[in-house]
């Protein structure tokens, strides 16, 4: 079933409901102590620990975590910032029966600190002992926060002020919120641990983790009886001479992701070079947009861009490709190419295509949007909205956004993708599913994790040309977990 990413409001919605169905909040609280204090046990050895206590219900869990490491022979301490202001809190609080004190850690005071202060519904900024606390703790190892890092806006995974905590392990409850799955908030988390606490899932949430259950139903496996023509049929369109390398990559890409006919379109000048370097991929040449359209009729889908040139040329490349009704991936060149004239591409674009900018990118075709947003998916929503198509962002937190609200956050980013050439291959295994009849959405939530999947079995010396070759053990993989 695939996983909901939560804002904080959800989250808290959550919560109300358990309550107002019988489950009372100090259950919860109870059921979430133990749950941390479980991780902690298998995480950790036995060691001298510290949990910092705010006033509120993150309080409360840590009052009750202090009184569950306790009671398995943890040598504890509480630092409370205040006296519990909630009813829970006290209720936890009075159960607490070990050392408590005021808010005094420093570095090397324990070897385990456990923050409770504040979590992930913080609205302002850490201030008092709290913002002293943090500062003082800066790259201190050993931290485990609960819900979020104190300090850190659930929703956008950014700190509040100029201090926050950042942890070295987060656990959290019921589903991962944007701050668990945001570059900024991986950062501050560090690893992160989702502990069920017997909330009910409503289902009807629109963002998503992006893995293999968001997806896996709708894989185009081939049939029993299936043949080349039935796999779908990509076309990518090819730079001049001096550019071609990057088309090249992308058709071997939409090859071994599964679509049965890949051909490189060629501008003449461009084709004995690509011949040279092409095996089952095929190639054939167009001289103008007409002639391009017109061996684009027959392509389930296109990929546009890579290495392509910036300028007119491209435009009406796209134009031409748009009358054909196969599904764009438009990427790199294409994309910049409508940097003067955003609303032009969109007005050429439908909901079965799909934008692959990188941030750079993004900004030329949706000038101000990223930086006027309070965090990547919010932007990537409002460009799908706005284009009229699927948008997938990329970084190592990738945004996949469809224009009826849909997305979903990658996981898996690795760092070895940021080589010349990984976005090529990217836009190949998009438009590969999209070819064998994978909807638009999840074929760039697919070819994502595929993507990031690759990568990081490969690891240090990755170049782009390896990422094809990779995509078949991703796969067998994935064939294998369908349990059939």
């Amino acid at each position: 079933m695939p996983r909901e990413i939560m804002t904080v409001a959800e989250m808290s919605a959550a919560d109300r409901a358990a309550v107002d169905s019988g489950t009372p909040i100090t259950t919860l609280m109870e059921r979430a102590g133990q749950a941390v204090a479980d991780v902690i046990r298998d995480r950790y050895t036995r060691r001298p620990t510290v949990v910092w206590c705010g006033p509120g219900d993150n309080g409360g869990d840590g009052y009750v975590i202090a009184r569950r490491l306790r009671r398995h022979g943890w040598p504890v301490r509480v630092e409370a910032l205040g006296p519990p202001a909630s009813p829970a809190a006290r209720w936890a609080a009075l159960r607490w029966k070990g050392e408590t004190g005021p808010l005094v850690s420093e570095p090397g005071s324990a070897a385990l600190y456990v923050d409770c202060l504040f979590g992930a519904g913080l609205s302002r900024p850490l201030d008092g002992e709290a913002e002293r606390l943090a500062r003082v703790m800066a790259g201190e190892a050993g931290i485990v926060a609960v819900d979020t890092p104190s300090g850190v806006l659930g929703d956008t995974g950014r700190p509040l002020g100029d201090w926050a905590l950042k942890a070295e392990l987060t656990v959290t409850f019921h589903r991962r919120k944007l701050a668990h799955v945001l570059a900024d908030g991986r950062a501050a988390c560090g690893a992160v641990v989702v502990a069920d606490i017997g909330l009910a899932t409503t289902g009807q949430g629109a963002l998503f983790e992006n893995d293999p259950s968001l997806w896996r139903a709708r894989f185009p496996w081939p049939a029993f009886d299936a043949h080349k023509h039935a796999r779908g049929r990509l076309m990518v369109v090819s730079g001049e001479a001096s550019s071609t390398g990057a088309a090249r990559l992308a058709a071997r890409a939409g090859l071994r992701i599964g679509a049965g006919v890949v051909t490189v379109l060629s501008p003449p000048n461009a084709l004995a070079i690509n011949a040279a370097h092409l095996e089952a991929v095929m190639l054939a040449p167009f001289d103008s947009e007409v002639d391009l359209q017109a061996r684009a009729e027959k392509a389930d889908a296109v990929v546009v861009g890579p290495a392509a040139g910036v300028g007119e040329a491209t435009m009406r490349h796209l134009f031409a490709l748009a009358r054909t009704g196969a599904a764009l991936v438009v990427d790199a060149d294409a994309l910049t190419s409508f940097a003067q004239d955003p609303e032009a591409l969109f007005s050429a674009l439908d909901r079965d295509d799909v934008l692959t900018p990188h941030p750079g990118e993004f900004e030329r075709i949706f000038p101000g949007l990223l930086a006027a947003s309070p965090e990547r998916v919010t932007a990537a929503r409002e460009a799908a909205r706005r284009a009229g198509t699927v948008v997938l962002l990329k970084g190592p937190d990738t945004v996949v956004a469809a224009p009826d609200g849909r997305a979903a956050v990658s996981l898996n980013g690795t760092p070895w993708l940021a080589t010349a050439g990984s976005g090529d291959v990217l836009a190949g295994f998009i438009a590969g599913l999209i070819a064998q009849g994978m909807e638009s959405f999840e074929a760039a939530c697919a070819g994502a994790w595929i993507h990031a999947e690759a990568g990081a079995a490969h690891g240090p010396g990755l170049i782009a040309e390896d990422l094809p070759g990779l995509a078949p053990a991703v796969l067998a993989r994935l064939h294998a977990a369908r349990g059939i």
